[in-house]
Formats: C-alpha cells, structure tokens, sequence
C-alpha cells in the first residue's frame, strides 16, 4: 500500500507541468512526508495523518512562494519574450 501511494505521488509531481507547480507539488510531497513521520512519532497513526495533512499545506503554501516568477516584456523588434521578474 505504502508503495501504492510513493509511486502516485511521485507520477502526479512529474505531471506538473510549469516550474510554481513544479515547486508547490514537491513542497507538498516533502512537508506531507515529514508531518506524517513527525505526527507519527509524537502521536502515532492519528498524529500521522494529522501532521501529512498540515504539512503537505505548508509545504504547498512555501513552494508555491518561493518559486520564480515569470514575466514578460517586448523587445526592441516588438516581439513578446520571457524575462525573470
């Protein structure tokens, strides 16, 4: 079961397709697995889920701001073209 659950995570993470999804998935993967073994060391199987759930959110929450924006603007021959922000 166990596996079940890394092997889809991991294939929804690969599916995001822009570098904020990107980030927000792998912010979510990494702060639900350390809830999760953080909840169920202080609390055992309740304090697993408990702790995958806030963690997942905060780690959704924090990678989705620190990811790079992206911008655009016009160069000087009017074409549109992607700069960081």
């Amino acid at each position: 079961m166990l596996r079940i659950i890394a092997v889809s995570a991991l294939a929804l993470s690969a599916a995001a397709c822009t570098t904020t999804e990107q980030r927000t998935a792998g912010g979510a993967l990494i702060g639900g697995g350390t809830g999760a073994v953080i909840g169920g060391i202080a609390g055992g199987g309740t304090g697993a889920a408990i702790g995958a759930g806030v963690g997942a959110a905060t780690g959704a929450v924090i990678g989705n701001a620190t990811s790079p924006r992206e911008c655009y603007a016009r160069d000087s021959y009017g074409r549109t073209v992607m700069v960081r922000c």
